[in-house]
């Protein structure tokens, strides 16, 4: 009985401990306290994810109204135009979307408060941060449960959207910021490694050199093609052709001799990266633009070689005017290719900013509280026997690895890009005709194409420009 009793309570204070992965304990690997942190803050988010994409299954929309009640409750049917009806059934999936991730920002952005300006793992707060992962994790469904049961008015998905749109772009931002942060930091650790003798990293940095240009001049010949070839497609045309010219402009700046004497790791396996990353959010914010003309489907460009534009006409709606019966609506909710990509780009940026020494994302937003440290702390542990002991350690006993608030506005960030990309940044109001394509979400992605290159030739540049400052 007493070692019943014993192990439960030495289970409880596991969940509750300060050290994220003592969870598993003994199979977990030896890391620092601040990385298994930021994974298990990171398992909340993709888990959370993963069941926003749950509910966008076709045919869950009854089920998720039978189970949680409250999102049409008393309605069964959404006027949009003034003259037109949707079953609200039909679209549930979206709107439990907002509602998961609604939970999830507020989960994140209430840690982002309290995690204002701690310094140290001996901060009162710190023991917040990096325990009690049980008592969050209830939290966390609560309020998921909680969010479930706002009503649709009309007014939670307007409105919300419009905090979705601000938040995706920056978490967008963000993205860039770490993607060319990463791509800086391969280059330099491969060019490192080839002037120490190690001449197959030479080779390894022709070889993707050459795959990364090969593979954004396929998305532009492509995209002329698929996107720019049919009448009234002129706005495509220019997306097209100004990005490929921004391109060659940083492709040319990044190996200027004035470039490489101020930066001798600048080159162009960085600016065949950004070249696809950004030929990618060409091809993107095409796909999200409501001129069926011009904008294919994945699926319809391999079916048929090349789309075939058809009646406009929306299956979705009815017209109450004429007093027509609601058109049940059955959507398959399934994501498009630029969505897809998304969210893998997505996964990875949140898994490179959680195993990141000082995340460089959250260390801009602070102001620099996540720096590199060479003391004990950063290091690990004085006992070895400790070690065995206890997979994780505290790294943090002097001052923090990373910004502790800052990591929760990328995660809350990152919340509402999420929810925009599974809802194809989709506005209840918008035209219905097309549950994948609006305005709005084309100029959000063809704006961070170009702040991606102004970023990356700032890059480049910047070591020029203000000579006194350290970039290393």
């Amino acid at each position: 009985m007493g070692c019943g009793i014993g192990s439960l309570v030495s289970s409880v204070a596991c969940c509750c401990g300060s050290a994220a992965c003592s969870l598993c304990c003994k199979a977990c690997p030896s890391m620092k306290n601040s990385t298994s942190t930021r994974l298990a803050y990171s398992f909340f988010l993709i888990t959370a994810t993963i069941f926003s994409c749950i509910a966008l299954i076709p045919g869950l929309g009854k089920t998720l109204d039978s189970l949680l009640p409250g999102i049409c409750t008393n309605i069964s049917f959404i006027i949009v135009d003034h003259n037109q009806m949707i079953d609200c059934h039909s679209i549930l999936g979206y709107f439990a979307v907002y509602r998961i991730c609604f939970a999830l920002a507020c989960f994140f952005f209430l840690f982002m408060i309290i995690m204002v300006y701690v310094r140290s793992s001996r901060d009162p707060r710190a023991y917040i941060q990096n325990g009690f992962w049980f008592f969050k994790a209830l939290a966390l469904i609560g309020l998921l449960v909680g969010a479930f049961y706002i009503p649709r008015n009309g007014a939670f998905e307007e409105v919300f959207m419009y905090f979705g749109l601000v938040g995706g772009f920056l978490f967008i931002v963000i993205q860039l910021i770490l993607i060319i942060d990463f791509v800086h930091s391969w280059n330099e650790s491969w060019v490192e490694k080839f002037e120490n003798g190690q001449r197959e990293y030479y080779y390894g940095l022709l070889f993707f050199t050459v795959f990364f240009y090969a593979a954004a001049i396929t998305v532009v010949v492509l995209g002329y093609i698929f996107y720019a070839s049919n009448a009234g497609c002129g706005l495509h045309i220019f997306f097209i052709t100004f990005n490929l010219v921004l391109c060659l402009v940083a492709s040319v700046i990044s190996f200027l001799p004035k470039v490489q004497e101020h930066n001798p790791t600048s080159g162009i396996l960085q600016s065949s990266f950004v070249s696809l990353y950004v030929m990618y959010l060409t091809w993107s914010a095409m796909s999200n633009n409501s001129n069926r003309a011009c904008n294919p489907s994945l699926l319809g460009i391999i079916e048929h070689g090349k789309y075939t534009p058809t009646s406009t006409a929306s299956p979705v709606v009815a017209n109450t005017t004429a007093f027509s019966p609601i058109v049940p609506y059955q959507p398959t909710h399934s994501l498009d290719a630029p969505s897809i990509v998304s969210l893998v780009l997505w996964f990875l940026v949140i898994l490179y900013s959680s195993f990141s020494s000082a995340s460089k994302g959250d260390k801009l937003i602070s102001g620099g509280n996540g720096k590199e440290r060479t003391s004990l702390t950063d290091g690990e542990p004085e006992d070895s026997k400790d070690l065995d002991r206890q997979k994780v350690w505290d790294d943090e006993r002097e001052q923090v690895a990373y910004s502790y608030s800052g990591c929760h506005l990328i995660f809350f960030l990152a919340s509402l890009y999420v929810m925009m990309t599974l809802t194809n940044w989709y506005k209840p109001s918008n035209d219905l005709n097309s549950f994948t394509a609006n305005e709005p979400s084309m100029w959000v992605k063809i704006s961070s194409s170009w702040l991606c290159i102004v970023l990356y030739i700032w890059t480049c540049i910047a070591p020029c420009v203000l000579e006194g400052r350290d970039f290393s």
